[in-house]
C-alpha cells in the first residue's frame, strides 16, 4: 500500500480539491494522512472523512507589513520541525499540497526528507505560499493555461480544478425539502467565500424584503456571520457553512451569488449555475480572484460586480439582470468541456498514462 500526505488550509479552497482527489485515491488503495494547522477549517472539512489528521504550528504569511511578521517566521520554523518529524513517522510516499501558509512547512519538510512534493495552483497568478513551495516541488499542477508563464519551463501541467463528484450526485427536491423551500421560486444561493464576506453579507440582508419577493435564499455567511434576528424569515436561511447537505442544495439552486475564487467558480461552472461573481477586491487581496473573474466575463460564462462598486441599488440591479440573462449564461456555459482534472492530477503523480 502507498501512502500519501496532503496539506493546504486557511480556507475552504484550500482543501476543496482534496475532496475531489480521496475518493479516487481510496479506489487506489493509498493509505493517506492529512497535516494543516490545529484549528483551521482544513481540520473542521477533513476530519469527517475519516483519514488521520496531523496538526502542526504555522504562521502566515504576508506581503504586507504587520508586526506579526517578526514573529511568525519563528511559527514557520516551528512548523518544519514538526512536519518534518511527523512525515518521519508516517514515511509517505508523495505529498501534494494545495496550497496556504500551513502547506509551507510540510512542503519544505518533505523536501529535506527527499520526498517528492506536487502543488496545486488554482488561480492565473500564484499565491506567495505556493510561489515559495513551487521551488521544492516537482511539478506545480495548474488551473488556467495563463498560469504557466508564472513558473519555471517544463515545470508546470495544466490540469483544471478538480471538481467534487459528490456535487453531481445531489437531487434537488431533496435540496428543497431540507431548506424547507417550494418550488414556486428560483433559489439564489450566496456564497462569501468559507470566511465569509461583509459587505456582500450586509447589502444581501439590506435587500431581503425586496429579493424574498422573487427568490428564496440560501446564504452561506461565514463562521461566526449568522444574524439571529434574521431566524424565521420566510424564504429565507441563512448557515455558516454547509457540508453533507450541500449537493443538494446546489442541485435546489437556480442563480449564485459568489466570490471569484477558483474552485468555487469552475464548480459552478461545471454545475451550469448561472453566477454573479463579487472578486476580493485589492485591498484584501493580490488581486487573483479579479483576474478569474475577468476571465470567466470574457467567455461569457458569469456576470460580474465589482465589491467597490457594490450598493443595495446595484447589487440589486445585477441579481435581476442576472435572472434576465439565465438562458444566454446558460448557453455559454454548455460550450466548457470539463476534462478530468482528478484523474490527470493522479495519473502525473503516480506515472501512470
Amino acid at each position: 500500500m502507498k501512502r500519501m500526505v496532503l496539506t493546504g488550509g486557511g480556507s475552504a479552497g484550500h482543501v476543496t480539491p482534496h475532496l475531489a482527489l480521496i475518493p479516487k485515491l481510496k479506489e487506489m488503495n493509498y493509505d493517506l494522512h492529512y497535516i494543516g494547522t490545529k484549528d483551521g477549517i482544513e481540520r473542521t472539512l477533513i476530519e469527517p472523512t475519516g483519514m488521520p489528521y496531523h496538526p502542526i504550528a504555522s504562521g502566515k504569511l504576508r506581503r504586507y507589513f504587520d508586526l506579526k511578521n517578526f514573529k511568525d517566521p519563528f511559527k514557520v520554523m516551528a512548523g518544519v520541525g514538526q512536519a518534518y518529524f511527523k512525515l518521519g513517522r508516517i514515511k509517505p510516499d508523495v505529498v501534494f499540497s494545495k496550497g496556504g501558509f500551513v502547506a509551507v512547512p510540510v512542503v519544505i519538510a518533505a523536501k529535506l526528507r527527499g520526498i517528492p512534493v506536487y502543488i496545486h495552483e488554482s488561480d492565473i497568478t500564484p499565491g506567495l505560499a505556493n510561489k515559495i513551495s513551487s521551488k521544492f516541488a516537482t511539478k506545480v499542477f495548474v488551473t488556467f493555461e495563463e498560469a504557466k508563464k508564472h513558473f519555471p519551463p517544463g515545470q508546470a501541467v495544466v490540469t483544471g480544478s478538480p471538481i467534487r463528484g459528490d456535487l453531481m450526485s445531489g437531487e434537488k427536491k431533496r435540496g428543497l425539502d431540507w431548506l424547507g423551500f417550494s418550488e414556486n421560486l428560483p433559489v439564489l444561493t450566496i456564497m462569501g467565500g468559507s470566511l465569509g464576506a461583509r459587505k456582500i453579507n450586509e447589502n444581501v440582508r439590506a435587500l431581503l424584503d425586496e429579493l424574498t419577493k422573487s427568490f428564496q435564499i440560501v446564504h452561506l455567511c461565514g463562521k461566526g456571520n449568522i444574524d439571529p434576528a434574521l431566524e424565521g424569515v420566510k424564504g429565507y436561511r441563512q448557515f455558516e457553512y454547509i457540508q453533507s447537505e450541500l449537493p443538494d442544495v446546489i442541485a435546489a439552486t437556480d442563480f449564485v451569488i459568489s466570490r471569484a475564487g477558483s474552485n468555487s467558480i469552475f464548480e459552478w461552472l461545471t454545475l451550469r449555475k448561472p453566477m454573479l461573481l463579487i472578486p476580493l477586491p485589492l485591498s484584501a487581496s493580490r488581486g487573483d480572484q479579479i483576474l478569474n473573474a475577468q476571465s470567466f466575463e470574457k467567455q461569457g460564462f458569469c456576470h460580474v460586480l465589482y465589491e467597490e462598486e457594490m450598493t443595495k441599488e446595484t447589487l440589486l440591479t445585477a441579481i435581476e439582470k442576472l435572472k434576465k440573462e439565465k438562458l444566454n449564461l446558460k448557453d455559454q456555459m454548455m460550450r466548457y468541456k470539463a476534462g478530468d482534472s482528478v484523474d490527470l492530477i493522479l495519473n502525473t503523480i503516480t506515472g501512470q498514462k
